[in-house]
């Protein structure tokens, strides 16, 4: 059995800033070693949101999809996850409500809840009007169906508009050059995160996993006349028929790994991090939702 992962020992002197954006406490430190900042989130009371935060990172390593960086962490004796900033170089991060405020219509960039307008569609017209190059425009539309894939794969309901977002780089007061899609960040709300372990246990023994992935209520919606976004899964099912191009090459990379590597990630968690009950939930939901997705492509 592999080493369990790190765990990073935060430190109060190395606070450098409070995170506001969000309904979690989180702030920025910066170690004594280390040359970027980090946000520690605290992980909310009876979840598991920062070991779904550091197994999605792991997932999303063994995918290729570029993600943002996630530890395991404590400061002053409580737990969270600890990910690194990559709005840093110069560049600035601008998240896809104020992307999509610029680029569709009349979009309401302040509405936090059932929005609506947050399409697939949407997005992918924003990047066709932010990207002057049609070839840029379709990389970025690539990394974005590649985060969907992803979301899908550890069941994240969490992708809204304030959790994706472009780079820019700075040049004075202006802003100079596209750089890329921001990598994947804030997969909190993924694997069963929420759930006590009695209802874990009801879903294994009742074997209700894929019951519980395809009722799951996305962020992202199919059309604007919904009420409810489609769970990511299904999401998936839809964009591979209407986007093939996009979101066929995602899901194949799903088909080539094996997916023994998920106890792998899972059981890397230390045991005092995880109960057994929610690590056998996600290991069913990353198996029910693997599987689904090799349907797709097959």
């Amino acid at each position: 059995m592999a080493d369990p992962y790190r765990i990073v020992e935060v430190k109060p002197e190395w606070v450098v800033d409070r995170e506001d954006m969000g309904t979690k406490t989180k702030f920025w430190y910066r170690g004594p070693d280390s040359e970027v900042e980090w946000l520690f989130k605290y992980s909310r009371p009876n979840t598991g949101e920062h070991w779904a935060e550091k197994i999605a990172a792991e997932v999303a390593s063994v995918l290729g999809v570029r993600h943002a960086k996630v530890e395991l962490a404590q400061f002053e004796g409580e737990r969270g996850s600890a990910t690194e900033s990559f709005a840093r170089g110069g560049r600035a991060l601008y998240h896809g409500n104020e992307v999509l405020e610029w680029t569709v219509g009349d979009y309401d960039s302040k509405k936090k809840f059932h929005q609506s307008q947050h399409t697939l569609a949407n997005i992918f017209e924003g990047m066709d009007r932010v990207f002057v190059r049609p070839e840029a425009a379709s990389r970025a539309k690539r990394t974005l169906a590649e985060y969907a894939v992803l979301d899908a794969l550890i069941g994240n309901t969490d992708r809204h508009h304030e959790n994706w977002g472009l780079l820019w780089r700075r040049e004075g007061d202006g802003l100079r050059g596209i750089v890329f899609v921001a990598p994947s960040f804030d997969h909190a709300t993924s694997l069963g995160r929420e759930l006590l372990d009695d209802r874990r246990d009801r879903f294994l023994a009742e074997n209700r996993v894929g019951s519980y992935a395809e009722k799951g209520r996305g962020a992202i919606y199919w059309s604007e006349n919904e009420r409810r976004g489609p769970s990511p899964l299904e999401l998936v099912r839809r964009a591979v028929r209407t986007y093939p191009d996009l979101f066929r090459p995602a899901v194949l990379k799903i088909v080539e790994i094996d997916a023994s590597v998920f106890s792998q990630i899972v059981e890397r968690i230390p045991p005092d991090w995880m109960t057994f009950s929610a690590r056998e939930f996600a290991l069913k939901l990353l198996y029910y939702n693997y599987e689904q997705l090799k349907e797709m492509v097959w």
